[in-house]
């Protein structure tokens, strides 16, 4: 059953009226901020997780064979020195 009083009907346009305005404002609320983050991150350089890892590795690698090379020159070094 509809209410025949326009007052009624005005105020309830009104409301859905808000309602869509409030909605849309969201909206463009949200899609501002996602640009200005995209705008800020923009000139930034992520690496992915998996070229993080492989760097790692390669350092990590790296590493045990400047160690291994350490090792070596001691023992040459103290083989020649003791001669």
């Amino acid at each position: 059953m509809q209410s025949q009083n326009p007052i009624i009907a005005d105020l309830v346009k009104l409301a859905n009226s808000a309602a869509g305005t409030m909605a849309g404002m969201s909206r463009e609320a949200r899609e501002s901020a996602r640009e200005r983050l995209r705008e800020a991150f923009g000139g930034i350089d992520f690496v992915s997780r998996e070229e993080f890892e492989t760097v790692k590795a390669m350092a990590q690698k790296a590493r045990e064979q400047a160690d291994a090379l350490e090792a070596r020159l001691a023992a040459l070094e103290a083989k020649n020195t003791s001669k």
